[in-house]
């Protein structure tokens, strides 16, 4: 049996969406440890019968003295955990545990979970790329989510091919999010799930919905997720013209699927987005960017609508399109998105394929 580390940026997350794969490195009595800021569903973690490290970081900081600090907290964490095998996931950990683990000769498994903007700054791309290559150097597999970012990554000459292992991101669970009936309620509810920033198209939203709410098109806009304060006032605004309700951030998304008739993410960048793969398994129609992580996720004109990036009034369009639909195409249009899910993004078959992938050759 082995002693497995996973080193990771963000308790919920892993939670969240690493669970099953977590339960199922334990269960021929492999020992895991987890380092990790502490935050929500540590103990859930911990229910798991995983033991858990606390590794405060900064997610988004460059300050180097904190960098450094984090790298050497990870260097005594494998110095005194001896792992067998390391996991890790988001960049810190896959550049920092990658390269430390190269260094001490332990075998690891990196999974790029998106590209976000690292490389699309000049200078931190190519900062970004240096690292890369030195973590990513003899690892036994670099997992992705997406085709574009495998491609990306030998172009640039990280990886190998016989490293690359690509996923249908972490799939979903077919069992917690069921198809849900369809509302026939009126007027049709888009919902907007996910951290309200930039890089998610929220602007576009916002502005694609109130441009069709002035032209006297009848919908509704829920919004579920952190509100970040840029958009505090706007968002005000929309209230009380009385087509938008912020819901805050919710443990639960489930209620919020299962109400709304069509799910919306325009973002800029993605891994795979696992709202859009939540909101088809619950049997709802999306509208999302046509980019790496989002298009994978919906089949354009059947399970719902890809929209150019950054472009409001595409999205706007979609949105009238969407609107447009008598209320049998849009039920429709979210069975065949369930059916899609079952057949391409189980989350059961994804755990398979990364155990496969992490446990090839032995």
């Amino acid at each position: 049996m082995k002693k497995i580390l996973i080193i990771t940026n963000h308790s919920y997350m892993l939670w969240q969406f690493r669970r099953e794969l977590i339960s199922s490195l334990i269960a021929p009595g492999n020992q895991v440890i987890i380092a990790l800021p502490f935050g929500d569903r540590v103990e859930e973690l911990r229910n798991l019968g995983c033991r858990l490290i606390d590794t405060p970081m900064e997610r988004r900081g460059t300050n180097p003295a904190r960098e450094l600090k984090l790298m050497g907290h990870y260097r005594r964490i494998l110095k005194a955990e001896k792992p067998d095998l390391v996991l890790t996931y988001s960049v810190k950990p896959n550049v920092y545990g990658g390269i430390l683990c190269r260094l001490m000769k332990i075998p690891r498994c990196i999974h790029v979970q998106g590209i976000g903007t690292a490389f699309q700054k000049p200078v931190l791309n190519s900062f970004v790329t240096v690292l890369y290559r030195m973590a990513a150097k003899g690892a036994k597999v670099v997992f992705f989510e997406n085709s574009e970012n495998a491609r990306l990554f030998r172009e640039k000459g990280i990886t190998e091919e016989k490293q690359v292992c690509l996923l249908s991101g972490a799939g979903v669970n077919l069992k917690h999010f069921t198809q849900a009936e369809y509302p026939r309620e009126e007027p049709v509810r888009f919902l907007y799930l996910g951290r309200m920033m930039k890089e998610k198209g929220f602007g576009e939203l916002l502005e694609a919905a109130q441009s069709l709410f002035s032209q006297g098109m009848d919908f509704h806009l829920d919004l579920v997720g952190f509100q970040e304060e840029q958009w505090q006032q706007t968002i005000e605004k929309l209230k009380n013209m009385g087509f938008v309700t912020d819901h805050g951030f919710q443990t639960d998304p489930r209620p919020f699927y299962a109400k709304a008739h069509c799910v919306i993410l325009p973002s800029y960048h993605e891994g795979m987005s696992n709202v859009l793969l939540e909101a088809a398994a619950t049997g709802r129609p999306v509208i999302t960017s046509n980019i790496p992580g989002c298009r994978e996720a919906v089949e354009d004109g059947v399970t719902g609508f890809t929209c150019r990036v950054r472009d409001p009034e595409d999205l706007k369009a979609k949105m009238r399109a969407f609107l447009d639909l008598h209320q049998d195409r849009r039920k429709e249009m979210g069975i065949r998105g369930r059916e899609k899910m079952e057949k391409e993004f189980d989350r059961e078959q994804v755990v398979a394929r990364t155990l496969a992938a992490v446990f090839q050759e032995e």
